[in-house]
């Protein structure tokens, strides 16, 4: 791997431009609030290659599927995260030629992704062709103090003339999608409005009728001098603008202050929308840009006091694990219950809709140890809410009696993907849902919860694996036929033992939740049901290896080349990009963890060299070319004290984006991967398990940090966890004792105590 951009502990830092990384520039730069994001586009004028990209959180596009051979079930339309206004855009001219880096002389250029405080800054200077010089600096940010604003500063020095230079803020909403299926444009136009230093444009989308709002103001300064200015102003369809021309001064800096709303009817009634947009607005304009910027600082220090990792030795360990909590934040902030976490978040379109399985199974476990538990509440929650959607999913195809099969993307509770063998096979996402259910109460013991949204989940989840299941009279044994495990190199494979082990615990679980809540709310399944379902629980079929402890990983899969992916010439990788879809289905090589994920769901489930055994018959035939696979070897590794290989893949996960492992950054980030980045640490190098029997910490640490620390919630008590070579301590910062354990020693501490262990 290479670093694309500087190392540093708190900045992603671009000391020189270069075209060809500016796509992948864009992605790694974003900004975000939870509610919206902005890709790092330039505000000037850019005619180099760029994937222009503003989203709206929970906005978007029904893009009617696109297939050769229509199949009974199949989705009718894949959601598309939509580009929606543009509301950075600000052109600059002198005399008459447009600032646009890609033409002009470009003398220097620095882009800083601040982390800490959540600011995207870049200064360059360039020589135009007409000779003039200029200097530019622009600081922007989307508000986690109130997630309907951002604000943008930007200013221009004339380096080597005094004259006039003409500025043009506008907003344009006359963007596409880059992967339209059909080449549609999706918005239609409402209202656009437009008056002296400030105007709203309203935009609706074709079918799903979301309507958004984008609102502009601005100042205009010399130095710390709010000057006064009379712009024309100008607009068309989509698009609004002012424009004015101001004499500058050479050697003094101008700045253009730029103030933008955003509102949608995910959070609003339509007929609210707009006077919602001109009023934060107008408060946004008179707090001022400095206000503003203070209070959006003083959100993300109260989201780094809880959710940070200190990692003391290797910079690009600790610059790889803030970038990854920062972009998950910039996510995903818990505030707003009808949104959930898109696999790309807001830097860039690919994937589509806003929820996978990657929210149960990575992103949980985070905002479990990280966030206030009704975060997490909120992401189950917003299941329930699917479930009638659910069960009408697994109706299309065949399945009854309440029979419930989640979606493996949505936006609303419809399956809405467009592959085949993932829409129809990759169903153990139904398992993770479940899972989540059984994480967040061993975290939470929210037994209220577990009654009115959990069950019936639970129970809907479990009638489907319970038919989805059959009886093979060959082997003796419920089986499953015709899915695809996690590893999505193999398609329409039988017995896939991920998927066979999760859902017999569904059903297992489905059972022992029902018995628990009988009592006090009655049962919710007849007597037939929970002896089917014992039958299947008891009698459930698990490839393996003879004679030894390897899980196989489905039927037949002894049968292929047993290759390694050392095996694998360089310069056919990622295979993905590289081999057909005919010889990667052919080949051994694993695209992410299948077995091992499930012994890393189930770890208390199985013996230490049970995991070991598997783990050293996967991992060499696994080619990481998921984003989701490094994380969970990383934990497997570090439990089985495999501690180099832990490292070795730490960093190819948290470093994923960055170094962009697999060449698709440019097309957006791997958001939900990057929780598993903080598993990786928190659950990996430090072995911290909460369980039904409670904490349990089994801290390994690699050789080349120094120390590293972090603090995790439990029981909703913050516990502060730091590890170097030879010691582990452990304090209570919350207001009651905790009890624990360290390297299976049984362990109290009292409120503000702390305690050092031996770790080696």
């Amino acid at each position: 791997m290479y670093n694309l951009f500087e190392l540093d502990e708190w900045k992603i830092i671009e000391r020189s431009f270069d075209p060809s990384k500016q796509k992948q520039a864009e992605s790694i730069f974003s900004i975000g609030n939870g509610s919206f994001g902005q890709r790092a586009n330039f505000e000037e004028s850019y005619s180099g290659d760029s994937l222009q990209g503003s989203y709206v959180g929970g906005v978007y596009y029904p893009d009617k599927t696109r297939v050769g051979w229509w199949k009974n079930g199949y989705p009718e339309y894949f959601a598309k995260v939509l580009n929606s206004c543009n509301w950075i855009g600000l052109n600059i001219e002198v005399d008459g030629e447009n600032l646009d880096i890609s033409k002009g002389k470009l003398k220097s250029f620095t882009r800083e992704l601040d982390m800490y405080q959540g600011t995207l800054k870049r200064s360059f200077r360039i020589q135009l062709n007409n000779g003039k010089e200029l200097e530019i600096t622009s600081l922007r940010f989307c508000s986690m103090a109130n997630e309907e604003i951002a604000a943008i500063s930007y200013s221009v020095t004339p380096l080597n003339f005094s004259g006039n230079v003409k500025f043009i803020p506008y907003l344009d909403a006359k963007v596409l999608n880059h992967d339209a299926n059909y080449d549609e444009f999706f918005w239609e136009e409402d209202a656009c409005k437009v008056d002296v230093k400030k105007g709203i444009l309203t935009t609706r989308t074709k079918k799903t009728d979301f309507t958004v709002a984008t609102a502009m103001r601005f100042s205009f300064w010399r130095e710390n001098e709010l000057l006064e200015i009379h712009p024309n102003i100008a607009k068309r369809e989509f698009y609004l603008e002012n424009n004015f021309e101001h004499f500058l001064e050479q050697g003094v800096a101008y700045t253009l202050k730029k103030y933008i709303a955003i509102t949608s009817t995910i959070n609003h009634s339509v007929f609210a929308l707009e006077s919602k947009a001109i009023n934060q607005l107008r408060a946004a304009y008179i707090s001022g840009f400095n206000s503003l910027l203070e209070d959006h600082r003083a959100a993300w220090a109260s989201i780094w006091k809880n959710a940070d990792i200190i990692i003391d030795g290797d910079v690009a360990a600790q610059q790889a694990i803030r970038f990854n909590i920062f972009q998950l934040y910039q996510t995903y902030t818990g505030k707003n219950a009808k949104l959930n976490i898109g696999p790309k978040g807001f830097t860039g379109e690919k994937y589509g809709g806003a929820t996978y399985w990657d929210t149960e199974a990575y992103c949980l476990p985070f905002f479990l140890k990280t966030a206030d538990p009704k975060i997490a509440r909120q992401l189950l929650v917003y299941r329930y809410n699917h479930l009638q959607k659910a069960i009408e999913n697994a109706e299309k195809l065949g399945f009854k009696d309440g029979a419930a099969l989640y979606p493996m993307v949505t936006m609303n509770g419809e399956e809405c993907h467009n592959e085949w063998e993932i829409t129809f096979e990759e169903i153990h996402r139904n398992g993770a849902i479940a899972f989540g259910i059984y994480n967040y109460i061993r975290h939470t013991g929210d037994t209220a919860y577990l009654a009115e949204f959990g069950r019936p989940v639970l129970i809907g989840i479990a009638k489907f694996w319970a038919q989805r299941f059959n009886w093979s009279t060959d082997r003796n044994a419920f089986v499953m036929l015709g899915v695809t495990g996690p590893n999505e190199y193999e398609n329409n494979v039988n017995n896939n033992w991920y998927t066979n082990y999760i859902a017999r615990w569904c059903i297992e679980y489905a059972l022992k939740v029902n018995a628990d809540l009988s009592e006090s709310i009655g049962t919710a399944l007849t007597d037939k049901e929970v002896m089917d379902w014992q039958k299947i629980v008891s009698n459930v079929y698990f490839p393996k290896i003879e004679n030894s402890r390897v899980f196989l990983q489905q039927d037949g899969f002894l049968d292929k080349e047993l290759l390694n992916a050392n095996d694998i010439p360089e310069s056919e990788r990622p295979i993905n990009q590289n081999w057909s879809w005919d010889r990667i289905l052919r080949s051994v090589f694993i695209k992410q963890a299948d077995v091992l994920q499930g012994l890393y769901l189930f770890e208390d489930h199985f013996d230490q060299q049970t995991i070991q055994d598997n783990f050293n018959f996967y991992e060499p035939k696994t080619v990481h070319e998921s984003s989701l696979s490094p994380c969970v070897h990383v934990i497997l590794a570090a439990k089985i004290g495999m501690m180099e290989k832990a490292y070795e893949l730490y960093l190819r996960t948290s470093r994923l984006d960055l170094d962009d492992y697999n060449h698709e950054a440019d097309e957006g980030l791997h958001i939900t991967s990057m929780a598993g980045t903080w598993m990786s640490v928190v659950e990996g190098m430090a072995g911290v398990r909460i369980t039904e029997k409670g904490l349990s910490v089994q801290p390994n640490i690699p050789k080349v940090w120094k120390k590293y620390a972090f603090q995790i919630l439990y029981k909703q008590s913050p516990i502060h966890i730091e590890v170097n070579q030879e010691s582990c301590s452990i304090t209570n910062n919350g207001n009651k004792s905790i009890d624990f354990s360290i390297n299976n020693r049984a362990c109290s501490l009292s409120s503000g105590e702390t305690s050092s262990f031996n770790i080696n």
